[in-house]
């Protein structure tokens, strides 16, 4: 069984997490289509000001994103060979 692969204590961060997924308001959000309208010139430059952050390495480490969480990078690597094994 999937849950057999995480931790006793990573448990409950993964039923929120699970949660989340099933939430309506989450389902509807990833089920909504992509927003097909052009980007106004604030939005553009806001896209550029984000890129630019990142190329100047101000972005947020994926491993600080997941601590937040209560994960690990194995945590991640774990539950995404799990993933793929149901998938098969």
């Amino acid at each position: 069984m999937l849950l057999n692969a995480v931790p006793d204590d990573k448990i409950p961060k993964i039923r929120s997490l699970l949660a989340s997924m099933v939430d309506s308001l989450a389902v509807a959000l990833a089920n909504a289509p992509v927003d097909d309208e052009p980007l106004t010139e604030e939005e553009e430059q806001a896209l550029n000001e984000a890129r630019e952050s990142l190329a100047r390495g101000e972005g947020t480490p994926h491993e600080e994103i997941l601590k937040e969480f209560g994960l690990t990078l194995e945590d991640r690597d774990r539950m995404g060979d799990a993933r793929t094994a149901l998938r098969g």
